[in-house]
């Protein structure tokens, strides 16, 4: 394959940035997304250039790091994470725009890299359960109806990408913050910090600058886990829960 390849190219966080192209052929149909930007580096680090710098880790879909827009998507054209994107989605010939998130909450680092440490702070604010000292107790000392349980599941799949945010009209990170709270917050084990969680996590959001969410969907759309629209509905429940329980002590 031969393609035409549009990429963002940032120095610095406080340098300009610009779209680059770059004319790329022997491109197989069976290389991952990743796979063809390494085929790119390659040719670019031989040629005396700068490689263009992205984020990577696992390359299996499940770490979350690999963000990128591909044609005006997060992740691409495909309902999965741009490691497991793979170039027979694309055809010979085509132009391909490759952008990082983009959010004020996520600064861009170089080129297609851009800081979340903003998911970090927002999980440090209350994505945790009390860790009582002492042994282990039994597996099933503790018992979870399956209705939570898989409730609990659904949510815990949310691999912290971004790529709701990067889809966000308003940069808003609702689904990803009601994913972390409704996973622990349904759990017994989570019982503890139900109502802090809640006020804490949505505080620290908010701090971070992300945007206001107006539910146009886009981030349920987007997010390769399939995490659902509902969750931020979950989420506000809790909310307002805990600010009533707050209000009356």
């Amino acid at each position: 394959m031969k393609l035409t390849l549009r990429v963002w190219r940032q120095q610095n966080a406080d340098a300009d940035g610009t779209m680059s192209t770059y004319e790329v052929d022997g491109i197989s149909s069976d290389m991952s997304f990743l796979e063809m930007l390494d085929f790119l580096n390659e040719r670019l680090i031989l040629s005396g250039e700068d490689p263009v710098a992205f984020d990577h880790d696992c390359r299996e879909g499940i770490c979350g790091a690999c963000s990128l827009v591909i044609n005006g998507d997060a992740h691409g054209p495909e309902r999965t994470t741009t490691c497991q994107l793979h170039m027979r989605s694309f055809k010979d010939g085509d132009t391909i725009d490759i952008e990082p998130w983009r959010a004020a909450a996520f600064p861009v680092i170089k080129d297609l890299v851009v800081d979340r440490s903003a998911f970090d702070r927002i999980i440090q604010a209350g994505g945790y359960v009390t860790a009582p000292t002492g042994s282990a107790p039994e597996a099933h000392a503790t018992a979870v109806p399956k209705a939570d349980a898989d409730f609990a599941f659904e949510h815990a799949e949310c691999i912290g990408c971004g790529a709701c945010v990067a889809a966000c009209p308003n940069g808003a990170a609702m689904l990803f913050t009601s994913a972390k709270i409704n996973h622990l917050n349904v759990l017994p084990q989570g019982a503890p910090e139900r109502e802090t969680r809640v006020l804490d996590m949505v505080a620290q959001m908010d701090e971070e600058g992300f945007g206001g969410c107006t539910l146009t969907g886009e981030c349920a759309t987007a997010c390769p886990k399939g995490i659902p629209l509902m969750s931020i509905t979950g989420m506000n429940r809790e909310w307002l829960r805990a600010t009533r329980k707050a209000g009356k002590r």
